[in-house]
């Protein structure tokens, strides 16, 4: 076991609910990304025409992308010492 390798989740809620949390915070932003594609998407129905389009790739290529990060895990030793400390 390394104390500088091996991390421990410090983030202050129910370890074994990670699990599933971070695939569900990993789940919404790209949801709501294939969302705001599919209703910018849905004004090029129909007949093509080049103003259209144009705006179309203009607003989707204008919004930021949602994200999500996991907060990091701290190393090992320092979450051993902390705890020592009281």
């Amino acid at each position: 076991m390394s104390y500088a390798r091996d991390c421990r989740n410090v983030y202050g809620e129910n370890d074994k609910s990670s699990r599933t949390s971070i695939r569900r915070n990993k789940r919404f932003p790209h949801r709501a990304n294939r969302r705001h594609h599919r209703q910018a998407l849905t004004a090029c129905i129909g007949v093509p025409a080049p103003d259209v389009d144009e705006a179309v790739e203009v607003r989707i290529r204008g919004r930021r992308r949602a994200s999500w990060r996991k907060w990091p895990d701290l190393p090992l030793g320092m979450v051993v010492t902390s705890r020592r400390a009281g």
